[in-house]
């Protein structure tokens, strides 16, 4: 038979090798650390040099670097994957198993040998290679190993100093030394692989090197049944088999031991499996099939399911029926590590006890594997090819972008069966690539002939939701399971808005009475009371004062916030809405705590301990943050079509808990008058709001919305330079705001947004840019002057907590109605079909028209403001400003239909952004005028300080006639 063919070796490579009682070569072991020689010549326009470069996992070489390893080794998601923790538990795990693999690898001689024995075989290959195919010559060993050193970073370093790439060009040759191909080991290696070439060579890397400049690569990805490998297994085992007697040799069972893989991977599709038992197959025929045999699974790590069944219990299973005489052969390894040297020769075997189990040589320096490595290389080099074409067929269940986007590169111009099915035909008039954007139409409306999200799974995947119906079967997340509970949390924020602003009023006073009596012994006032009505607080220094304080705390939350809001929305998309939502709602948990306390202990701490509370809200994002998630989970589980009424839905629960706080409170307070029971209650809501939503609330994500994020991002990660958080770069101004970049997207070319090869219309650009500043005017007012109008209106009209609340909860109770009955009245009345053939929606008319009242309507009321001169004309102007409070939603709503749909949680994001902007500027300018003004306007308003003409007459004519 074929496989069965003898190799012509030179009989000086033929030599037989003692085996140690440790499993490897001892006369060959101590000279394999040898140096790889450096290339001294330039590359370019060479057949030659060529470098190998050795793939594998590798392992540690002193117990020393045991801890790194494992480190590196649990950060791989590919290969034992833990999920959004990944992250956090992988350091954890390796800290705590570092103790127990050092232990081990000191009993196998303090180390893995693995590196030396990757030099050896890639440097003995290459001088066979050198003779084989000289016109390739010479070849360049490297070694690339996954977890340790050297490891990828290093071998690509190494490569580019040695005068390959930058530039030069030449030819690298990856060459896995899995022999069984497997997303978790060979996979993973080239990602790395992939990752480094794109950090050192790609554009991010020098934008000045020429691609053709750049190193060449090609992939030997697998080789489960190659002659020469099959070869070298049967030899070993025929070698183990003559130790046995002659009577016994055909029963004794061969045991083909495989490292294990997750269940998880075997069932995404994974090819291991399959081509271990191709290997164990051609083994088997080799040896005339002369033995019963078996294959299993070792190295199982953590509790979930791996493939089985495992090698340590097949082998007691059979020692216990009285099949002594096994011969373990690790089928998937080339050369010894600690899988074989203590898994199964200390492990295994000695628990067996059993003379007869016995273990195959490893190939490590095996003449005939040697000769097999430079047979499989010279047929690799000769055929010219990129990769093996089962490389070009992704796994049935793989998502990973990360591995699409690596296969693409090694693949080269064979990479076609790679891409996700769709319709790119160039004569469709559906091909997203032929679409364009009518300038005519209000806030781009689409037509069937626009579209500019080609590339975007989730844009076909969106349009092919909406004909199934499937929007409509989708019953688990719903705005109606967030809808009671962000009222909870807004009758907490609203119920306890007014009283926070008159608790600093209060210690502000306390402060300014106190200092202004320190410095004037003559000076005497009333005791400041929290909680009640202090008339003596009402004067236009305090009025200052406190402005000015709430310019530092809205500086504290409004930064912060602007720095968290873009990074939690860029997490939603990869972790999911409901968990970002409970980080953020943890900020506001700390930030009431530290209110409590401030209140419930105002005679001996500072008024400046709030400002520690504003920095827990801001380090969970403020409620621009919560509302920000918020409306992106509504969009995921809404169509374009409903979305303005959803996040009208959520405006309204906004301000019914807004309303119907502060009216709670003024009842409260007439009852209790203790302030201290509205910051309890504030706070018990708040908590109840997190517990709900991290534990009760359905996530509006799938799983595989939030792997193929995740797998954006690692790709996006492929292609930039780690930072870290103490980094310059990472504070630097411009990479804070770098998330509004996304609100800019370029017209005619790629972006972030808009990846397709069109990029974004003008009209498009421009209607993004327009959504996003009127939103962010919009809610700049509203927060910037929210304030200041209760303080104002306390010192004019002499309100204290009861008719500030009844204040606030007049205007949030018109907005309720607003956004419950009015806007989905008018949406259903003028509503606008949605077209189930575009990809991205737009606005229509209906859109434009209520932004536009809307903010007719923001006019007239702050023009009442300003001009009012009795309470119930603020009232008033209070209930114009609440109808044009329709602009929120429907702006949010047409942003979003401007945007695939898996870049919504990305743009609101970049909107939070704003809104945090928005919330430090505006109040900021507000308060710092107010706190400049105050005196002049309110001592003009005084009528104690107004002189009529009749009464400057009766002064004049006193002055004259009196003596």
């Amino acid at each position: 038979m074929a496989l069965r063919r003898t190799f012509a070796l030179p009989r000086q490579l033929l030599r037989p090798v003692a085996r140690s009682s440790l499993g490897y070569y001892t006369e060959q072991r101590n000279g394999f650390a040898t140096a790889v020689p450096p290339v001294t010549q330039d590359a370019t326009g060479s057949k030659g040099p060529t470098a190998m470069v050795f793939l594998n996992m590798g392992g540690p070489s002193t117990t020393n670097e045991v801890e790194d390893f494992l480190s590196r080794l649990f950060a791989d998601g590919d290969l034992i994957p833990l999920g959004r923790l990944q992250t956090y538990l992988g350091p954890l795990i390796a800290k705590r198993r570092t103790p127990k693999i050092q232990k081990q690898y000191a009993d196998i001689g303090g180390g893995s040998p693995i590196r030396k024995w990757s030099e050896y075989q890639c440097q003995e290959m290459c001088k066979l290679l050198d003779k084989l195919n000289p016109e390739s010559a010479p070849h360049k060993p490297y070694v690339a190993f996954r977890y340790a050193a050297p490891l990828t970073e290093e071998m690509y370093t190494q490569l580019l100093d040695d005068g390959f790439g930058r530039g030069k060009g030449g030819r690298a040759v990856a060459f896995t030394q899995y022999p069984q191909y497997s997303c978790s080991t060979t996979g993973s290696s080239l990602n790395e692989l992939w990752k480094w070439r794109n950090r050192l060579e790609g554009r991010r890397a020098n934008e000045s090197v020429d691609p053709s400049g750049s190193i060449q690569w090609s992939v030997i990805d697998r080789w489960p049944t190659h002659p020469g490998l099959v070869e070298a297994f049967a030899k070993n085992i025929e070698d183990q088999l003559k130790t046995y007697p002659e009577d016994k040799r055909d029963s004794v069972v061969l045991l083909f031991s495989a490292h294990s893989l997750p269940m998880s991977v075997v069932n995404r599709g994974d090819p291991y499996p399959a081509e271990v038992a191709a290997t164990v197959h051609a083994v088997m025929q080799r040896l005339g099939f002369s033995n019963p045999y078996r294959l299993c699974w070792q190295s199982q790590v953590g509790p979930s399911a791996w493939l089985g069944a495992q090698t340590s219990d097949t082998v007691m299973e059979y020692v216990k029926r009285g099949q002594t005489d096994i011969v373990l052969v690790p089928i998937a390894f080339t050369s010894d590590h600690i899988e074989t040297l203590y898994e199964l020769d200390l492990e295994v075997m000695e628990e067996a006890n059993s003379p007869g189990v016995k273990r195959a040589e490893s190939l490590n320096g095996s003449p005939i594997f040697i000769e097999a490595l430079a047979n499989i290389a010279q047929e690799h080099l000769r055929k010219g090819e990129k990769c093996s074409r089962q490389m070009t067929l992704r796994c049935q269940g793989c998502k990973s972008d990360r591995c699409l986007e690596q296969k693409k590169f090694f693949a080269g111009e064979e990479a076609a069966s790679l891409n996700h099915p769709r319709n790119t035909g160039g004569d469709d008039p559906k091909d997203p690539a032929q679409l364009h954007v009518h300038e005519q139409t209000p806030l781009l409306q689409r037509t069937s002939e626009e579209s500019d999200d080609e590339g975007l799974d989730t844009s076909s995947q969106d349009s092919a939701a909406l004909n199934a119906g499937l929007w409509r079967s989708r019953t688990k997340a719903s705005v109606f399971w967030l809808f009671p509970f962000l009222l909870l949390y807004m009758l907490g924020f609203g119920g306890a808005a007014v009283p926070k602003i008159n608790l600093m009023v209060s210690l502000t006073c306390r402060d300014y009475l106190a200092e202004r009596a320190s410095s004037d012994p003559g000076f005497t006032y009333l005791p400041v009371l929290l909680g009640q009505d202090n008339s003596q607080c009402q004067i236009p220094e305090v009025q200052s004062l406190v402005a000015r304080f709430q310019l530092y705390y809205n500086l504290v939350v409004g930064l912060l916030s602007a720095l968290i809001s873009p990074q939690l929305g860029h997490l939603s998309d990869r972790y999911g809405r409901t968990s970002m939502i409970a980080v953020s709602a943890i900020g506001t948990v700390l930030a009431e705590i530290i209110t409590v306390i401030v209140a419930a202990n105002a005679e001996r701490v500072s008024l400046y301990l709030l400002l520690l509370g504003a920095t827990f809200d801001g380090l969970g994002g403020s409620f621009t943050a919560i509302m920000a998630l918020s409306t992106s989970y509504a969009s995921d589980c809404t169509i374009p079509g409903k979305r303005s009424v959803a996040f009208g839905y959520l405006h309204g629960a906004i301000f019914t808990g807004v309303a119907a706080g502060p009216f709670l409170v003024a009842i409260l307070m007439k009852k209790t008058h203790d302030i201290m029971s509205v910051f309890c209650s504030a706070l018990a809501l708040h908590v109840l709001f997190f517990f709900v939503v991290l534990l009760a609330i359905p996530e509006s994500l799938s799983k595989e919305q939030k792997q193929r994020a995740q797998e954006k991002h690692q790709v996006k990660l492929a292609h930039q330079e780690d930072v870290g958080w103490l980094s310059m770069t990472f504070w630097n101004p411009k990479k804070i705001i770098a998330p509004l970049a996304i609100l800019f997207p370029p017209a005619g070319r790629p972006s972030t947004l808009f990846p397709n090869r069109g990029g974004a219309s003008p009209a498009l650009r421009r209607n993004i840019i327009l959504l996003s500043v009127i939103d962010t005017l919009h809610l700049g007012m509203a927060l910037g002057t929210s304030q200041i109008i209760i303080i104002y209106a306390g010192y004019m009209f002499g309100w204290g907590n009861v008719e500030s609340s009844i204040f606030v909860s007049i205007i949030s109770s018109v907005r309720v109605l607003n956004f419950f009955i009015v806007l989905p009245i008018i949406t259903r009345i003028f509503r606008e079909e949605p077209r189930e053939d575009l990809v991205i929606s737009g606005s229509g008319a209906l859109d434009v028209i209520l932004i536009r009242v809307s903010i007719l309507l923001d006019m007239i009321g702050f023009a009442g403001f300003a001009l009012a001169n009795h309470g119930s004309l603020l009232i008033l102007s209070g209930v114009v400003t609440s109808l044009g409070g329709m602009a929120a939603p429907v702006l949010q709503s047409s942003l979003t239909k401007h945007v695939p749909r898996d870049r919504i949680g990305q743009i609101l994001g970049a909107k939070g952004l704003l809104h945090a902007i928005a919330r430090v500027i505006a109040p900021s300018i507000c308060s710092f005028i107010y706190s400049v003004t105050v005196a002049v306007r309110l001592d003009w308003d005084d009528p104690r300080n107004h002189i009529t003409e009749t009464d400057g007459y009766r002064e004049a004519v006193e002055d004259e006639l009196l003596p």
